[in-house]
């Protein structure tokens, strides 16, 4: 993670937060806090009667909600909201850290079969708009086990606060790819930017099956097995809404109408490049290394590709093919397309269509293709430009060495 520098940022944080001397403090939850401190004191702190030490079952994360830029490929300024990773960051320096810290997507979440999985979520504010003090809260699109409280939507949940803290829990039992985004005024937030790519290895990783090691899900004979894995979120940005936000007027809700279209948050040619790219704002603010997940996709001729595809976009569809290479799907929804029996549903196609909310585990099977650049892109013609820049937009790149 890393902090944006300019001195508007830091006087407006000092004003905001140090002023007033009220900031409440930042406090997440991990067991792993506790287990650091029993071994280094060699004692039982917690009175259990053991010194406990780390669960390789047990995994923790720490994220911001607050705001932050993104750069369109055309070098158009947005002004986003997005969440950030501060994991490792000591409780008392989030708040400086994350400030103006959104990534574009947010950071992509990694976990395995059979986890516990603690995140915690601290709200830093709106650094550009100090006057909104919108709460934000995290729901994993798809989970099927997620208590009540631990679900993100507003109804049912809670929701966090600017300088609040709150520890999500989910017992990880369902591999596959789901999503993840602010369920606080969706449309608002998830245009704005706050959502990100989630998905869960199978128990099955490690063994031996069918030449492979890893896999989609646990398939028993190998047929999700795979090389090289990638996650592609298309989503959807309308400069106008998020002018509207960074210049303090009203949103247009119902005349929202999508003209950038992006791939892990970037339009090509930006969907391929390999580096950390920065966010900048109409005023010259920049949130450094924003946009973080390329969409390059490199593997070896005879490698097996999965891709872990989804579409966050509120107002869009999208229809995606790859040119040249048969798209076998395998999943869909965190769900292995195979029937109660055993029957395997999967199926080759030529291309795949997702409305919002929408995710599928496609392979890829590249023996016998020749070596060279193949592209990935949505069909929908008004997707590949980069507003009124033509020949980008919603695509990227499969180089096969």
């Amino acid at each position: 993670m890393k902090r944006a520098t300019t001195s508007f940022i830091l006087g407006l944080a000092a004003t905001l937060f140090l002023g007033s001397g009220a900031m409440a403090a930042v406090f997440s939850q991990c067991p792993t806090d506790n287990w650091v401190a029993e071994q280094a004191a060699g004692e039982d702190l917690d009175g259990d009667g053991v010194i406990d030490y780390e669960d390789p079952n047990v995994f923790c994360m720490h994220i911001t909600g607050g705001d932050g830029f993104a750069t369109m490929a055309d070098g158009y300024p947005q002004y986003m909201f997005g969440f950030g990773d501060v994991t490792g960051i000591p409780d008392d320096q989030v708040m400086a850290m994350g400030m103006l810290g959104a990534n574009a997507p947010s950071p992509t979440i990694r976990v395995n079969e059979g986890q516990e999985f603690y995140l915690s979520l601290t709200n830093v504010g709106m650094m550009i708009r100090p006057d909104l003090f919108d709460p934000h809260t995290v729901h994993w699109h798809g989970f099927p086990q997620a208590a009540s409280i631990f679900d993100g939507v507003p109804d049912a949940s809670v929701s966090i606060n600017m300088g609040g803290t709150f520890t999500y829990y989910y017992k990880v039992n369902d591999p596959g790819t789901y999503m993840w985004h602010c369920h606080v005024e969706a449309t608002e937030h998830m245009q704005m930017g706050m959502l990100g790519n989630i998905y869960v290895t199978p128990a099955q990783d490690g063994t031996p099956i069918g030449g492979f090691t890893r896999f989609a899900y646990n398939d028993g004979d190998g047929s999700t097995g795979y090389d090289f894995d990638y996650v592609l979120q298309f989503t959807d940005f309308d400069p106008d809404f998020h002018d509207a936000s960074y210049f303090v007027q009203p949103l247009p809700f119902a005349l929202m109408k999508d003209k950038y279209h992006l791939i892990n948050g970037r339009g090509y040619p930006d969907t391929i490049d390999l580096a950390d790219l920065d966010g900048t704002g109409h005023g010259g603010e920049v949130t450094p290394g924003a946009m973080n997940v390329s969409s390059l996709i490199e593997a070896a001729v005879g490698d097996r590709i999965l891709l872990r595809i989804s579409n966050l976009s509120v107002t869009e569809f999208h229809t995606i093919t790859v040119l040249g290479i048969p798209m076998k799907v395998v999943g869909k929804d965190a769900k292995q397309l195979r029937g109660p029996t055993g029957l395997d549903l999967s199926y080759y196609t030529n291309s795949v269509t997702l409305g919002g909310g929408e995710a599928v585990d496609v392979i890829l099977e590249t023996d016998g293709l020749t070596a060279g650049t193949y592209f990935l892109y949505s069909r929908n013609l008004e997707d590949l430009n980069n507003n009124e820049m033509d020949r980008g937009g919603s695509m990227t790149e499969i180089r096969l060495r």
